[in-house]
C-alpha cells in the first residue's frame, strides 16, 4: 500500500532544503498563497509557502492566473520591512523578476532563451513564462509585504492561462514543479538579501538583463498612453522614457508594449 506524504511531512522536507527561510511551509492546495500569508499576522519574514494548486491566483491588474494542479511552481514570500527599508519597495517586483530568470536559467543551462521585461515579466520567446504579484498589507503600523509568483513548468498549448504564455515544458526544460519551486526560493532569497541591504549590484544585475532598455515602447499608464524609447531604469525601479516629443518620464507602474521601429504610432 502506497503512503501519501503529509502536508507537514513536505514542509518539513522542504525547510531543510531551504535553511535560509525562517519557515517553510506547504499546502496540497489553497486559494492564494498571497493572500494566506498576508491573512497570517504573526508568521515571521522569509517565510515561504508552497502549493500544489491554487484556484484564485492572480498576477498584475488582477489578471487571472489559473493551472492545472501540479503544473506550475507556485509560492509566496512573506517579507516584514524595516524603517530603511521602506524607500526600497519599488524594486522589490523586479527583484523577483531577476530571481525567476536566475532560476529559470539555473534549471535551463546557460542556452539562450529566457528573458526580462519590465518590470518583471520573465518571456521565452517573447512567450510569458511566470506571472508575479507583490502585495501589501499592515502600513503604517506593521508594514508586510508578499512576493508571489507562478512558474509554468508542465502545462500544455492547451493548458496555458493565455494565449501569450509559455512553459517551460514546451520550451524543452524537463523539470518538477517542486524542484522548480525550490530553484525560485533560493535565487529570491538572493535578490532579496540584496534588495535588503542596498546593495547596488541587484540594479546593475536588472539593468544587464532587462530587454526593455534602449526599446521603442507603448507604455499603457494610469496617466495615459504614452509612446517612446526607455532610457534607463532609475534605482527606485522606474523606467525612464524619452517620449517622442522630447520629454522626460518617470513611470512607476503601466503596461508596456515593445515595438518595432516601423510599428504604427511610433
Amino acid at each position: 500500500m502506497l503512503s501519501r506524504v503529509t502536508s507537514a511531512e513536505k514542509s518539513r522536507r522542504l525547510a531543510h532544503r531551504l535553511p535560509h527561510y525562517t519557515d517553510v511551509r506547504w499546502t496540497d492546495s489553497t486559494g492564494s498563497t498571497n493572500a494566506d500569508l498576508l491573512a497570517d499576522v504573526t508568521a515571521p519574514a522569509f517565510t515561504a509557502l508552497i502549493a500544489g494548486h491554487q484556484s484564485a491566483g492572480r498576477g498584475r491588474l488582477g489578471r487571472p492566473w489559473t493551472a492545472p494542479p501540479g503544473s506550475q511552481a507556485i509560492l509566496s514570500v512573506l517579507l516584514r520591512p524595516g524603517a530603511e527599508e521602506l524607500d526600497l519597495l519599488g524594486t522589490i517586483p523586479l527583484a523577483a523578476g531577476l530571481a525567476v530568470l536566475d532560476a529559470v536559467r539555473a534549471v535551463s543551462g546557460p542556452a539562450v532563451g529566457p528573458e526580462l521585461k519590465w518590470p518583471n515579466d520573465v518571456l521565452w520567446d517573447g512567450r510569458k513564462l511566470c506571472g508575479i504579484l507583490v502585495e501589501a498589507a499592515g502600513f503604517p503600523e506593521d508594514p508586510r509585504i508578499v512576493v508571489g509568483l507562478g512558474v509554468n513548468v508542465s502545462l500544455t498549448r492547451e493548458e496555458l492561462p493565455v494565449p501569450h504564455a509559455t512553459s517551460l515544458v514546451l520550451q524543452s526544460v524537463d523539470v518538477a514543479a517542486e524542484e522548480m519551486a525550490v530553484a525560485v526560493l533560493e535565487a529570491l532569497h538572493r535578490r532579496l538579501a540584496q534588495w535588503a541591504t542596498g546593495d547596488r549590484t541587484l540594479m546593475d544585475d536588472y539593468r544587464a538583463e532587462c530587454i526593455t532598455i534602449g526599446k521603442p515602447v507603448r507604455v499603457d499608464a494610469p496617466t495615459g498612453q504614452l509612446f517612446g524609447t526607455v532610457a534607463d531604469v532609475a534605482s527606485d525601479g522606474r523606467i525612464d522614457l524619452l517620449a517622442q516629443d522630447g520629454s522626460r518620464h518617470l513611470i512607476s507602474a503601466g503596461d508596456v508594449t515593445h515595438l518595432r521601429r516601423t510599428d504604427t504610432g511610433y
